[in-house]
């Protein structure tokens, strides 16, 4: 029997919207001193009822846009960024068949750039992600902006009206007074900005006890991945053959996790919270160990998932 016991979706599909290179040895621990490709993964859910959703949306031309300036060219200067016009997600998504407006809703793993810099080629799409992201960095301009990994112009006009936010911690208090149903984002109409959905417990051999059912069908779990940046969540989504979790950044590769290899130190200068970190990593690899069936699928990982 599968663990996670969820609802299957369609399909998923695994794409890459431009990559940008680092040292292996900042991200890995025993990492070389070469520059290596760290692609901007995003992945492409087939729901049976809800249709297109989107786990985040890699880079876009947008994304060299707004950092082809001071002060935020600082962060390509640091992450050097590689992208061209096929590898734009709306792009790939046509190869397959879908168009913009086919994307009911984009899910948000975090506020960084890499994975956010498509959001505005998609104008019908809901957003959903945890209050505490967008909170963290709603206000930051300038350089402040750039230090948390976050361009604002990157976000839609809109963003705000059409926004689900969510919470781990019921003592956060979300911007609104008012919540929606998921009946009402499968017709398309434009949420409030909260959203309280059920919590799931997750299998007790887990590492991470409990999670939010999304859509309220026991189809996709967001797990609370703290560290790499403040309210980054993951998501548990299975098909008929297969149960992943889409882990964003809380581990850059595959093999840093199936041989504990930890980023250097060097690293925590881009993290939230260092202790936070290591400590959903240490997670993450109890996890690899306790369910090896369990596909774990980090956003930079070069390993193409099965």
């Amino acid at each position: 029997m599968r663990p996670f016991q969820l609802s299957p979706i369609h399909q998923i599909h695994f794409l890459r919207a431009g990559y940008c290179t680092h040292r292996e040895w900042v991200t890995i621990r025993g990492g070389t001193f070469r520059s290596v490709r760290f692609p901007a993964g995003f992945a492409c859910i087939e729901h049976p009822t809800m249709g297109l959703i989107l786990f985040d949306t890699g880079y876009s031309e947008r994304f060299l846009i707004e950092t082809s300036s001071y002060p935020a060219s600082l962060y390509r200067y640091l992450t050097p960024v590689y992208f061209s016009e096929a590898d734009r997600a709306l792009t790939q998504l046509q190869r397959i068949g879908y168009e913009a407006q086919d994307v009911a809703l984009i899910i948000i793993s975090h506020f960084h750039g890499d994975h956010i810099a498509g959001l505005r080629d998609f104008p019908r799409a809901q957003f959903m992600y945890a209050a505490e992201a967008y909170e963290q960095v709603r206000n930051l301009q300038g350089l402040a902006a750039v230090r948390a990994g976050y361009l604002p112009n990157l976000l839609p006009d809109d963003f705000e009206e059409r926004s689900i936010a969510i919470t781990f911690n019921p003592s956060f208090a979300v911007p609104s007074s008012s919540s929606m149903t998921m009946s009402a984002l499968s017709k398309g109409s434009t949420p409030a900005s909260s959203f309280w959905p059920m919590h799931a417990a997750l299998p007790p051999e887990s590492p991470f006890t409990s999670g939010i059912d999304l859509l309220g069908d026991g189809s996709m779990i967001a797990v609370d991945l703290p560290g790499h940046a403040e309210g980054q969540i993951g998501l548990l989504v299975s098909t008929n053959q297969q149960d992943y979790f889409l882990c964003a950044d809380a581990a850059w590769s595959s093999k840093a996790i199936r041989f504990n290899l930890p980023p250097h130190p060097l690293a925590g200068l881009i993290m939230s919270n260092r202790q936070g970190y290591r400590a959903t990593f240490n997670k993450l690899i109890q996890l690899y160990q306790r369910f090896p069936s369990l596909q774990i699928v980090p956003s930079h990982c070069t390993e193409v998932p099965k």
